[in-house]
């Protein structure tokens, strides 16, 4: 097994890095959240779990093993794969997700692209045991009010983009992250931001 990966980042997309370890480029699936604390060129450290099927061998990346664990730990319920896992992270910590299950808070696990009410309830009943008890680390990836717009323009300066792009971007998704009920969640605002840039190109 791959525990982690160390190299130059070699390059960034919307939900891969691509780190280069010994004059080889691994592509690692990463959440938002990940992506946002990478840079070109500098060196980084993932830790990573592997994900095998018969067509195809999948590298996830994380910022921590704590978040590695709770991906492989996710899975062990039953119609969660690794994307669905990976959405879950992308919008919870791992100690939200404790908090979520050890609170049995539906509306946290709904909050998750792809899982609906039925399906946070049956989650809820088979990760009871199985994610331990919340660490104290801060319970959501949410930032501040207006930090958003700094987590967001970092983020796609990480991607490649100029400043000046990036403030465009961050302008163009500020009425959706006013919108939003409760404090924006980043890595929505990441895809819209990508899709208003696509199309100005």
């Amino acid at each position: 097994m791959i525990a982690f990966v160390s190299g130059t980042i070699a390059a960034l997309a919307p939900d891969t890095a691509v780190v280069e370890v010994g004059g080889v480029g691994m592509a690692l699936q990463c959440t938002p959240d990940t992506l946002a604390k990478l840079r070109l060129g500098e060196a980084a450290k993932l830790h990573t779990s592997l994900v095998v099927r018969e067509d195809s061998l999948t590298l996830y990346g994380f910022a921590d093993d704590d978040e590695r664990q709770v991906f492989e730990l996710l899975q062990t319920a039953s119609g969660v794969g690794p994307r669905l896992a990976q959405a879950m992270l992308a919008v919870h910590t791992p100690d939200a997700l404790r908090r979520a299950v050890a609170s049995n808070d539906e509306k946290a696990l709904i909050a998750v692209p792809g899982i609906g009410k039925k399906g946070a309830q049956k989650l809820l009943l088979e990760l009871k045991d199985r994610l331990g008890a919340p660490t104290g680390v801060a319970a959501t990836r949410a930032p501040a009010a207006q930090g958003w717009r700094d987590q967001l323009h970092t983020a796609l300066v990480g991607l490649g983009y100029a400043p000046r792009e990036a403030d465009e971007a961050v302008s163009a998704v500020a009425p959706e992250a006013e919108a939003a009920e409760g404090t924006p969640q980043v890595g929505q605002l990441l895809k819209s931001a990508l899709q208003t840039l696509n199309r100005a190109r």
